[in-house]
């Protein structure tokens, strides 16, 4: 279980959460070093941004019994989230936007505004739902003299594909995207194909398609005494379904990363998958080959 020590900092992940987080970072520092002197406001954007410190976000009940401690015991020290990575790369972005639909852990992002007074007028902090907010933002954004990069990091499945589809239609976004590969794709994904309602319709509404059954599973037949016994067998692993995920991307983004980071817990059991999509048709050749070289190191 998160922790408190006299900081107020909370404790969560191990290895893998310090590696996402250190890929990030460098992305981030060449983006705005690369972008620093072109005419565009650069903004960061963090669509689950806790409280600054990494923490356990709430379960949706739904998916909580996916989930177990196992994934989270690896905690060996105090990390700091990516809101804080964020502000302190240099040269600075512009703008900064957390998003939290949490109330309780607002108050702590607002803290930030205390703790980098350099840039606290910069900061904008939004209590609402990443699903909500993030296609309103892109859709009344001037996005001409604007770029940014949008860092989604779920605990488990809450992204929707229709808000990875505003994202992409801004043609301005450099995505960073926390895929749930084993924490939750993998899970609801039954070897007997016995899946529920509820567990088809957010796979579905992470994909963005309802053709991701026929992909993970195939049709065997096995001859009976009387009949033919037809069965739906599971046909996938985690590089099928990751390989799956970054096809769908490849549909709505400019340019994907063709090598996303699993991050493994301490069995070496991938968790998540840490990928990359660029949005702007101009700047995507130089961004996706900053993206492949970080995820690959």
């Amino acid at each position: 279980m998160a922790r408190r020590d006299e900081n107020q900092q909370l404790m969560f992940g191990g290895d893998w959460t310090v590696e996402k987080l250190e890929r990030v970072r460098k992305y981030l520092r060449a983006y705005t070093t690369a972008l620093k002197k072109q005419p565009f406001a650069l903004w960061y954007i963090d669509a689950f941004a806790g409280t600054g410190h990494l923490t356990h976000k709430k379960r949706d009940t739904a998916q909580i019994s996916l989930f177990d401690e196992a994934e989270t015991r690896d905690a060996p020290k105090y990390i700091e989230g990516s809101t804080r990575v964020a502000l302190k790369v240099e040269p600075r972005f512009d703008k900064y936007i957390f998003v939290e639909k949490e109330s309780g852990q607002i108050p702590m992002l607002e803290d930030l505004r205390n703790e980098f007074p350099d840039v606290q007028n910069k900061i904008e902090v939004v209590n609402e739902d990443c699903n909500s907010y993030i296609p309103q933002l892109c859709a009344l954004t001037n996005w001409r003299n604007t770029r940014a990069v949008l860092f989604l990091d779920p605990y488990g499945m809450e992204v929707k594909w229709s808000t990875l589809e505003a994202i992409a239609r801004t043609q301005a976004i450099d995505l960073w995207l926390l895929f749930p590969l084993g924490v939750g794709v993998m899970r609801m994904l039954n070897n007997n194909a016995k899946i529920t309602d509820s567990w088809a319709n957010v796979l579905t509404e992470m994909f963005g398609t309802d053709k991701w059954f026929d992909d993970f599973y195939e049709t065997a037949r096995e001859a009976g005494l009387f009949e033919e016994n037809i069965q739906q067998i599971k046909n996938c692993n985690y590089n099928k379904i990751g390989q799956y995920f970054v096809s769908r991307l490849k549909t709505i983004f400019t340019a994907v990363a063709d090598n996303p980071l699993p991050l493994c817990n301490s069995k070496n059991v991938p968790l998540y998958l840490l990928c990359f999509a660029a949005g702007n048709p101009k700047g995507a050749p130089i961004a996706l080959r900053i993206a492949q070289d970080i995820l690959g190191k």
